[in-house]
């Protein structure tokens, strides 16, 4: 292996997982680190079925990050430039920004953590959702240069390690997501969720908002109100639901699959 490429390692079930299912590919991926055919191609195992025992780990692979340490490189010409300092999950980042770049931009183009997507771009869609100082945003209409100061949470700081938070966890067993693409800010949102809910938070289905703030007890229409901002092409939402239903309560959910015809 080149050193000089500092290529990310791989957790010993990372190189497990990709010998037993893409051992031709095994000897790039140790020197040059996972690229993009790699990422298709475990994607498509995931989809058809095959690594259901090893589906933790594939997440994993999936939600953290595989670019190797982030080199910031300030632009070679850069307009109205503001210095920003803030912690990114859970690392203490600094660097200097154009004071129109929004949070989603900095994150995907700053500091390569191109986990959270860039949909709509006009915060319709909840895919670049993420989490600033406990609150749930949509990082395309939130400037950098406000997060001065503040804590924020992307989907690779989601989980702890190799450790997956018990939201994603149930996103897998239920099958909360088809093609990927809004499934970060589906899980951001819905763990900021849990958080508005042990508050008391209400919202628009909340039958009675004078009612002194204490834990809400999430129905399915509670959960369909405070996810509503986060589109899923795909139309997994029963699965969705499903998922935050069981990690909320704590009970398991069995999904109740509907079929045509």
């Amino acid at each position: 292996m080149n050193e000089d490429k500092q290529v990310p390692q791989l957790t010993e079930d990372e190189k497990k997982l990709f010998e037993e299912l893409m051992p031709e590919d095994l000897n790039e991926i140790l020197d040059t680190g996972v690229n993009r055919r790699h990422f298709l191609k475990l994607m498509t195992l995931v989809g058809g079925g095959i690594l259901t025992a090893q589906s933790a780990v594939a997440e994993q692979v999936f939600t953290r990050s595989l670019n190797g340490p982030v080199v910031e490189h300030a632009p070679a010409v850069l307009e109205n430039g503001v210095n920003v300092s803030f912690n990114v999950n859970g690392e203490a980042r600094k660097l200097t920004v154009d004071s129109r770049m929004t949070l989603l931009d900095t994150l995907r183009e700053r500091l390569e953590l191109t986990g959270s997507k860039k949909g709509c771009d006009h915060g319709q869609c909840g895919a670049c959702t993420v989490i600033v100082d406990g609150r749930r945003v949509l990082s395309c209409l939130t400037l950098a240069a406000s997060c001065e100061g503040k804590t924020v949470k992307t989907i690779e700081g989601i989980a702890r390690g190799s450790q997956l938070h018990p939201v994603q966890a149930a996103f897998l067993k239920h099958d909360g997501f088809q093609c990927g693409f809004c499934t970060p800010g589906q899980i951001c949102s819905a763990v900021a969720l849990m958080e508005e809910a042990k508050n008391g938070e209400a919202s628009y289905v909340t039958k009675n908002v004078r009612q002194k703030p204490g834990p809400v007890q999430l129905s399915t229409e509670e959960i369909r109100e405070r996810m509503s901002g986060n589109l899923c092409r795909c139309g997994a939402y029963p699965n969705i639901v499903a998922a935050i239903q069981e990690v909320h309560s704590g009970k398991p959910v069995e999904q109740i699959w509907q079929f045509v015809g």
